[in-house]
């Protein structure tokens, strides 16, 4: 019907294409000055401060107009959603533990879901810093930038009755992670019940007995107030809570060299406070539950013998499932190398 569109419409279709692009342009220019970072740690926390501390050498660095947005408390979703918020560009970075990061590279899922293999900080400072460049490869290969490595404490295993043995909770009900189907299926398999849900449902979860027990690291049973409703902690160094900061490769790519200079300083401080800071945390947490009605149950000998017994038989179901067998293997390889060179 080409013959049928007078003149004048070539000239407006022009127009408005130019108009689009102009638009599009100014938008792309905009954007290239915002960066927004989602979390699901809790605002005015020692994570959420470190992030503004970046934002503010990062606005500083960009120059004026620049606008660094930080979204705590879960407000951009879980974590797994906001894996997905950075792909289709709603989210430019997020500070993730490793079921968020696994969303993006799923060899990380190592550094938190192989149960009660590290035994101190030392070792997983070890193991984290001989696989990180090879790490921070694969999650630059899938478009992210890893800009900062941190943790925040072990996690422990808060309840509405008391619990020592790994027994004693087959007749209770977890909070599992909704975006966690492997470990669900593992923990039924061996006789648990988990519950999935998102973080944010934590508290009234467990407030109205949906579950009787959070797997949480103190420092967020004490933010979070779970441990109000669930009196009871088992001293165990389950696993520790992994976790990063990343941006997308394409906001990395926008940013200058001096700007990509200016965050990776800031990030790298940033990342050495959080790791300091929140394994302090952990006691100065435990001491101010344990203040307001926090009971502590440590296992003896014989049923932390039970809790290891029970780490062994989920290895071989976690490795290839949970964690891919190749890296499940160098992790292995890693700790004994480094227990046999740790002096006696």
């Amino acid at each position: 019907m080409r013959w049928m569109q007078p003149p004048f419409w070539k000239k407006c279709t022009s127009v408005a294409l130019l108009g689009l692009l102009m638009l599009s342009t100014s938008w792309t220019q905009a954007n290239e000055k915002s960066l927004r970072i989602g979390s699901l740690v809790p605002k005015n926390s020692l994570y959420h401060r470190q992030l503004l501390d970046i934002a503010d050498s990062w606005r500083t660095a960009q120059g004026a107009g620049a606008k660094y947005l930080v979204y705590p408390d879960g407000s951009q979703g879980g974590e797994a959603e906001m894996a997905r918020r950075m792909r289709i560009g709603q989210l430019q970075g997020a500070l993730l533990s490793v079921v968020g990061l696994r969303e993006i590279e799923p060899s990380i899922a190592a550094l938190q879901s192989m149960p009660l293999l590290f035994r101190s900080w030392e070792e997983v400072d070890y193991v984290r810093e001989k696989m990180r460049p090879a790490m921070e490869k694969k999650f630059l290969e899938k478009g992210f930038v890893v800009l900062a490595w941190g943790d925040a404490g072990w996690v422990r295993f808060f309840s509405k009755e008391a619990a020592i043995r790994p027994d004693d909770y087959k007749r209770m009900k977890f909070f599992a992670w909704g975006s966690e189907p492997d470990q669900q299926s593992i923990m039924k398999s061996l006789g648990y019940t988990p519950v999935p849900l998102e973080t944010t449902d934590i508290l009234p979860a467990i407030q109205t007995g949906m579950i009787n027990v959070v797997p949480s690291t103190p420092y967020f049973a004490l933010a979070s107030q779970v441990y109000n409703s669930a009196p009871h902690m088992l001293e165990i160094n389950w696993a520790p809570i992994v976790g990063a900061l990343v941006v997308t490769r394409k906001a990395w790519d926008n940013m200058s060299p001096s700007v990509q200079q200016a965050v990776r300083a800031a990030s790298d401080k940033a990342g050495a406070q959080i790791r300091t800071k929140a394994r302090q945390e952990v006691e100065e947490a435990v001491d101010a539950m344990k203040k307001r009605g926090l009971t502590v149950h440590k296992p003896n000998t014989e049923q932390m013998k039970e809790w290891n017994d029970l780490a062994e038989k989920l290895y071989p179901r976690i490795r290839g499932t949970m964690v891919p067998a190749e890296t499940f293997d160098e992790v292995m390889g890693h700790v004994k190398t480094f227990r046999a060179g740790k002096p006696k």
